[in-house]
């Protein structure tokens, strides 16, 4: 073979590797084989194609509250609204107090000690407010639990926390819908699917905060969150405004440190500092009752600070037959969607993360049941002490530090939603924590 045969087959090789590679990676056909939501930074490589964004014009359908809802929208996205309705697929109610008991000691005194049952799909938010044993007199527990009452709130203002639950539920049942389009999108979701802040409380909280956080999370943790009812009376009528309200202004502070720090630097119901969600009778504890810190934990996780958001690993992304492709709005695990796990790949390679993820769910939910019947068995003998009469009133205020703090750190990890999947480091922080102040508590009843 001469010289120049050979250099003409290297430069044909070179040519067809070239080819193959710019057809695969969809140059040929202008396509981009990574992924995207708008204003997002490209993630990671699919097999499909890009997500199909589309600008049309608002159905002038709506409901009563003025919020477009979801039957209006199913023409224009019948793929999204089914896979939207398909969350109702999600039925099933874990009574947590069955499962764990300990927890009827722990929040001995709160609603939380007659009901507390494991979420589900949103088709049921409202259904399972109103049919809860938690008692609610005003309507701030319908917060997140339907759009109608979130447009209520931007059109009425924070009075509407503080009206009667029966009167503000009936309303959203005659003139609204549960959680649906308008909770994500506003009545934009005609315009390429852009994701809008809907809850005052989160642009008061976060305000100019609110832009460094990716909107595929900040949309679910508009509602996903730790939050607080306010003891704040703006209108001076001698009442709180109970307003739903974020403990913190950035992400720096949505720590489980920095924000018990904020609880203890605002007033309680009582007017002196530290705020609390009630008063545990047995202790005398000023307590908090963490909510579902899902978006806090996540947010100082590998996997957030690596780009990913709440809608890459539970929102899979799926074709449909005429070739579009869309998030799937039913939301699921990410263990359960082959999907999901197929994107996994990139990061975490052949390893079966079904079986990984599974292992820390399962070792943090161990942990969680060793300390927590350690927090009640420290109330407990706390509570005899007491009754007992023989503490001083200097360890009696340290041991109120001690149970307030042990119980924060506990059900900060407990209540978060993910079993320790979101972030494994910062489960197992709370369960050490929790466990140390606990363990200083007894030895100062001599119980250690």
């Amino acid at each position: 073979m001469n010289k120049k045969m050979l250099i003409y087959k290297v430069i044909c090789t070179i040519v067809i590797i070239a080819a193959a590679i710019l057809l695969l990676t969809g140059v040929f056909n202008k396509k981009d084989s990574m992924y995207h939501l708008a204003d997002r930074s490209k993630i990671g490589p699919l097999t499909t194609e890009d997500i199909s964004y589309r600008t049309v014009a608002a159905p002038t359908q709506t409901l009563k509250d003025g919020t477009i809802g979801a039957e209006a929208w199913k023409e224009i996205y019948p793929y999204i609204t089914q896979t939207m309705y398909a969350n109702a697929d999600n039925d099933e109610i874990v009574s947590y107090l069955e499962q764990d008991p300990y927890l009827v000691q722990i929040y001995e005194g709160y609603g939380f000690a007659k009901d507390y049952g494991s979420a589900r799909g949103h088709a049921y938010t409202l259904k399972d407010v109103h049919e809860t044993k938690r008692p609610h007199a005003t309507a701030n527990c319908l917060t997140c639990k339907s759009p109608s009452f979130t447009k209520m709130v931007q059109d009425q203002g924070v009075g509407v926390y503080t009206k009667d639950f029966e009167e503000v539920y009936n309303e959203i049942m005659a003139n609204g819908e549960v959680i649906s389009c308008y909770t994500c999108h506003g009545n934009d979701a005609g315009s390429k699917g852009a994701l809008r802040v809907t809850h005052t409380y989160v642009n008061k909280a976060l305000g100019e905060n609110v832009s460094t956080i990716d909107p595929a999370t900040l949309s679910c943790g508009q509602c996903h969150i730790e939050y607080y009812f306010t003891n704040v009376d703006s209108d001076g009528d001698g009442n709180p405004d109970s307003e739903a309200m974020m403990p913190y202004h950035s992400v720096e502070e949505m720590t489980p440190e920095a924000i018990l720090a904020y609880y203890d630097g605002i007033a309680g119901k009582d007017g002196e500092p530290g705020f609390y969600d009630w008063i545990q009778e047995a202790t005398g504890t000023k307590m908090l009752k963490a909510q579902h810190p899902e978006m806090e934990t996540y947010l100082q996780s590998v996997h957030a600070q690596n780009g990913l958001s709440c809608a890459d690993c539970h929102m899979a992304i799926e074709m449909q037959e005429d070739g579009t492709v869309n998030h799937s709005h039913k939301l699921v695990s990410p263990l359960a969607s082959q999907t999901i796990l197929s994107t996994c790949v990139q990061c975490h390679g052949s390893t079966n993360m079904v079986e990984k993820v599974h292992r820390i769910q399962d070792a943090v939910t161990a942990r969680e049941t060793v300390i927590g019947n350690k927090l009640a068995a420290f109330k407990n003998a706390f509570a005899d002490a007491l009754s007992a009469g023989n503490l001083s009133e200097q360890k009696i205020a340290t041991l109120h530090k001690l149970h307030r703090e042990a119980q924060w750190f506990f059900d900060f990890c407990y209540v978060e939603n993910s079993e320790g999947a979101h972030n494994s480091a910062l489960a197992n922080h709370c369960l050490d924590v929790a466990e140390e102040k606990i363990s200083e508590g007894m030895a100062l009843l001599g119980e250690g």
